[in-house]
């Protein structure tokens, strides 16, 4: 069985996707909220496969759940659902680790579709897209709140994180001490709220959709 988690601030749209996934026959429902607070809480609590996770909620948004669960469990996979179409909101839900976005206006059997394909590792998102914000990341250009914080130099040696490229590597690309490198990584991960390179490198395997160092 498939675990999942739902996170919808509209109980009947929340109540909808449950009974959807239910009928399914190999999705279980282990947990739900409407905040998205109580959610960070729970997701990781609950260690579900999914986490189905809605962007606009009173009280935050599923892309900052989505980099914060996977913060603590990587092994958990975000597949953010949104009534609209949102070039920044893309890019910043690949930034922060989701593996899916999808439109709530997608039909069922192809929700489950998603799910299943998520749930199996596999990435929703457009290899041209994620090679796109890649791009953004580099040049800087409409980067999502959380790069735009990022210096040019960050920029870069996040590209090479996402290169898949060690710390000794980076510094022999870039000809700076091996010291420099780390400290900026422990600038970009306090950022990007992050804890771990490890975890900066999950979050650069997602934007390059598969590349690990």
């Amino acid at each position: 069985m498939i675990r999942i988690f739902v996170l919808d601030d509209h109980e009947v749209v929340r109540r909808g996707l449950i009974e959807l996934l239910q009928q399914s026959g190999d999705i279980e429902v282990v947990g739900q909220s409407g905040s998205a607070v109580e959610a960070a809480r729970l997701i990781p609590a609950v260690h579900p496969d999914v986490a189905i996770l809605d962007v606009r909620l009173p009280d935050g948004n599923g892309i900052d759940v989505c980099r914060d669960i996977r913060s603590v469990d990587p092994r958990i996979q975000g597949l953010i659902l949104t009534s609209y179409e949102d070039d920044e909101a893309l890019f910043a839900a690949i930034i922060a680790g989701a593996a899916g976005y999808v439109l709530k206006q997608v039909r069922g059997t192809d929700l489950l579709d998603a799910v299943r394909r998520v749930a199996d590792g596999q990435s929703l998102l457009d290899p041209a897209v994620t090679a796109q914000v890649l791009q953004r990341i580099r040049r800087g250009v409409h980067a999502p709140p959380e790069l735009a914080q990022l210096t040019e130099q960050e920029r870069r040696i996040l590209g090479h994180i996402a290169d898949g490229l060690t710390n000794h590597e980076i510094a022999e690309k870039m000809f700076l001490a091996e010291k420099t490198i780390k400290n900026h990584v422990t600038s970009i991960l306090a950022k990007l709220g992050l804890e771990r390179r490890t975890q900066a490198a999950v979050l650069a395997v997602r934007v390059l959709g598969g590349t690990r160092p």
